[in-house]
C-alpha cells in the first residue's frame, strides 16, 4: 500500500506540472488523456503487486499452521508408541526390559498419587530395575491419602497397589499431556517435569455404586534424551479425600 501511495503522488505531481505548463495550450486535452492512461497502467501494476502480497501471506499462513499442527502430531505419535511399549513391559513385569527405557541421568520417580512429592517419592536408577521385583526390602513410598499412614511396602506390594492395580495396558481412555482423572489432589506433574511429556492410561470406574469415584489412572512421564523418549516418572492416580 505504501508503494501505491507513492506512485499516485508521483503521477499527480507530474500531472500538475504538465497542466500548468500546458495552460492555454490547445493540446491540453491530449496531455490529460496520456496521463490518465499512465495512471490506469500504474493501477494495474499496483493491483498485481497486491495480489502477489495476498498470495505470499496465504503461503505464510499455511506454513505457520503446519508448524503448529504437524509437529505435535509427530510428537504424540512417537510418545504414545513409547508409552505403550513401556506399559507392556510393566504389564508383563519385565523390569529388565524396562531398564532400557529409564532416564540415564535422573532415573525413574515412583509417585503413589498425582501430587509428585520430590521429598518422599522414591527414585530408582536404571541399574536397579532388573532386581526390583525380587527385592524383599520394605521401603517407605510416601503416605496413604486420608489416613496419612506411611506406605511401607516392598516393591512387589507397591507394584500391586500403586503401579499395576488395574489392566492399564487396556484402558478406557488414553490422554496425552492432558490429565483425564481428577480428584481433590493437586496435580503438579508439569511443575516437577517442566520438560517432560506424559501419557495417562485411565479407567472411569468399576463398581456402579461408587458412581465413578473408584476411577484409576497410571501416568507415564517421559523426557527426550537425544532422539529417544526416556521414562522419568511413573505416577499412580485415583480419587483422593
Amino acid at each position: 500500500m505504501q508503494k501505491k501511495i507513492v506512485l499516485l503522488l508521483l503521477v499527480f505531481t507530474l500531472m500538475s506540472i504538465l497542466l500548468i505548463g500546458c495552460s492555454g495550450n490547445q493540446n491540453e486535452q491530449a496531455v490529460v488523456t496520456d496521463l490518465e492512461n499512465e495512471i490506469d497502467e500504474l493501477n494495474e501494476e499496483i493491483v498485481a503487486f497486491e495480489n502477489q502480497i495476498v498470495e505470499l501471506e496465504n503461503q505464510i499462513t499455511i506454513l505457520e499452521n503446519q508448524e503448529v499442527t504437524e509437529e505435535p502430531e509427530q510428537i504424540s505419535s512417537s510418545l504414545i508408541t513409547s508409552a505403550l511399549e513401556v506399559m507392556e513391559l510393566i504389564d508383563t513385569e519385565d523390569f529388565t526390559g524396562l531398564q532400557n527405557w529409564v532416564h540415564p541421568d535422573d532415573g525413574v520417580r515412583f509417585s503413589p498419587y498425582a501430587y509428585v512429592n520430590t521429598q518422599t517419592d522414591l527414585v530408582f536408577a536404571s541399574q536397579s530395575f532388573p532386581s526390583l521385583m525380587a527385592d524383599p526390602s520394605v521401603l517407605t513410598w510416601g503416605s496413604f491419602d486420608g489416613s496419612g499412614e506411611p506406605i511401607e511396602f516392598n516393591f512387589m506390594d507397591y507394584y500391586n497397589r500403586f503401579i499395576y492395580d488395574q489392566d492399564f495396558l487396556n484402558p478406557e481412555i488414553i490422554g496425552i499431556n492432558s490429565i483425564v482423572g481428577s480428584g481433590n489432589i493437586l496435580v503438579n506433574i508439569g511443575d516437577v517435569y517442566p520438560t517432560g511429556e506424559f501419557v495417562e492410561f485411565h479407567f472411569t470406574g468399576f463398581d456402579p455404586q461408587y458412581e465413578g469415584m473408584d476411577w484409576r489412572s497410571l501416568i507415564l512421564v517421559f523426557e527426550e534424551v537425544g532422539n529417544e523418549w526416556k521414562l522419568i516418572g511413573i505416577v499412580h492416580n485415583e480419587w483422593t479425600i
